[in-house]
């Protein structure tokens, strides 16, 4: 069958990491871009950051930002994956059925 990567087992596995990707990476990008005070420790953040800011919550926020749209980005990318997935999972239902 033309087009056809990966057997049933590895397409549906395929699937059920990006679903979770999508829904964990969705929920931290989500987290980042709030400025959640519990992942202060993930933003890559240095000691000019803090010290030498006029403003200084503003550089840590766009920080914050910076890894929240890198997480979306992330996720999007699990969504193209499962996307394939699943379009390999109806090719292998349809090789199939037309051996059966």
């Amino acid at each position: 069958m033309r087009g056809l990567i990966c057997g049933p087992k590895v397409a549906a596995c395929g699937l059920v990491l990006s679903t979770w990707g999508i829904i964990m990476l969705g929920m931290l990008g989500i987290f980042f871009t709030t400025h959640s005070a519990v992942l202060i420790e993930d933003v890559p953040m240095r000691d000019e950051d803090i010290h030498q800011d006029t403003n200084p919550p503003q550089r840590i926020y766009d920080l914050y930002n910076k890894v929240g749209y890198n997480c979306f980005i992330a996720a999007a990318i699990y969504i193209l994956f499962g996307a394939f997935s699943c379009c390999q999972m109806r090719l292998n239902k349809q090789k199939e059925y037309l051996v059966h």
